[in-house]
């Protein structure tokens, strides 16, 4: 286990490095949110909340954190997809090294991803209006729960980037597979809102609780049975995803 830890630090690093080198790499955390925070806002919120947009942002910036974080983590899986195709794989194969380390390192590397998309999501939205409701610690609570739940959701990125042929069809899988998981949510509009069908679906959805835990909290009134759903579904997530995962690694590289 030590010797797994060690390599994959090292590895992580590696990845780091490579963003540090391509800063492009992160607009999907950076630039993004931001976008997704103004659209939602000044274009919908009006229409959405009765004309009040404050509201709205103060509704919808938890669902954003959830949702960028959903999208944020498909670069992982292009990312691995590349470096197979390119053949930096195999050179992994031929070191002495743990055979889960490369993935292990790449989904530690993008615990800094997580963490600047959230910095930058709360950034913008204090800048426009958003005002947490409690206090600083449950804002860390709600910002270690969103980064933990993305390093979880992120090795189903990791099991399809395994079993693609190419890096565009990564993507367009998993934007595929998170378009109805994010709007299918309590991400933009309250469950209540939606038809009958649509919110059986949208209470079973794991984004559905980490958002209202989310919401619970950065505003307040916080629900225990939101918070262990989200954890369970993080160590479903890893329980399924990582074996699957390093299964189709050992079979692609």
């Amino acid at each position: 286990m030590i010797r797994l830890a060690r390599h994959s630090a090292a590895l992580a690093k590696r990845n780091l490095i490579g963003v540090y080198r391509n800063p492009e790499a992160l607009l999907d955390v950076t630039l993004q949110p931001i976008i997704f925070i103004l659209l939602f806002t000044y274009v919908f919120g009006g229409a959405i909340a009765g004309g009040s947009q404050h509201d709205y942002l103060q509704f919808m910036l938890p669902g954003i954190i959830a949702q960028t974080i959903a999208f944020g983590g498909v670069a992982i899986g292009v990312n691995l997809n590349s470096d197979i195709e390119k053949g930096v794989f195999d050179r992994f194969k031929s070191l002495p090294i743990s055979r889960a380390a490369p993935l292990v390192g790449a989904v530690l590397g993008d615990v800094v991803r997580y963490v600047l998309l959230i910095a930058i999501t709360l950034g913008f939205g204090y800048v426009i209006g958003f005002r947490a409701q409690t206090d600083v610690l449950h804002v860390l609570a709600g910002s270690a729960l969103a980064v933990g739940f993305a390093l979880c959701l992120c090795w189903v990125s990791v099991y399809i980037g395994m079993l693609a042929r190419t890096p565009g069809s990564v993507q367009g899988i998993l934007f595929l597979a998170l378009f109805p998981l994010t709007f299918g949510a309590s991400t933009f509009v309250p469950v209540d809102t939606l038809p009958d069908w649509l919110q059986t679906f949208t209470k079973v959805n794991p984004l559905t609780h980490l958002v209202d835990s989310l919401r619970g909290l950065l505003l307040g009134g916080v629900e225990a049975s939101d918070v262990l759903w989200t954890i369970g579904w993080m160590g479903a997530l890893l329980a399924v995803f990582v074996p699957l995962a390093l299964r189709a690694y050992s079979r692609r590289a």
